[in-house]
């Protein structure tokens, strides 16, 4: 087997094994974020992340709304965000693969960076208390 071979196989058994692989409700996210951290969630801290601005122009609310059960609107192109906190999108925190494509993109556009393991737990967990 080459080392390529053998590699790819690591990669994805690594995966497949992540704890966030097969999340499919939020909740079950919340869990592998935690676990990541090494620490449980804190909502407070999640929804302080969310509606300050972290030395860029915008913060999370900027474009989600300051509470995120309502659509929000993208910043700059307008487009219309459908609401973030699952009690209002059944479909924002169904696929762990789409979750990790925005928390990237998003994080990285509001403070420079990817979003630790810890800080992802406590914005979802903060999302999480937002119900109906």
């Amino acid at each position: 087997m080459s080392t390529s071979s053998l590699l790819r196989i690591l990669v994805l058994s690594a995966a497949a094994l992540s704890p966030l692989a097969h999340a499919i409700t939020p909740a079950e996210q919340l869990s592998g974020y935690a676990a990541q951290a090494g620490a449980p969630a804190q909502p407070a801290r999640g929804q302080q992340l969310f509606t300050v601005r972290h030395g860029k122009a915008w913060s999370c609310a900027s474009c989600h709304a300051a509470v995120p059960t309502v659509e929000g609107k993208h910043a700059s192109t307008g487009k219309v965000i459908a609401p973030l906190a699952p009690a209002f999108n059944a479909k924002g925190f169904g696929d762990a693969a789409k979750t990790e494509k925005w928390f990237r993109r998003n994080c990285n556009d509001v403070m420079g960076r990817e979003c630790s393991a810890a800080e992802k737990a406590d914005v979802l967990a903060w999302l999480l208390t937002l119900q109906r």
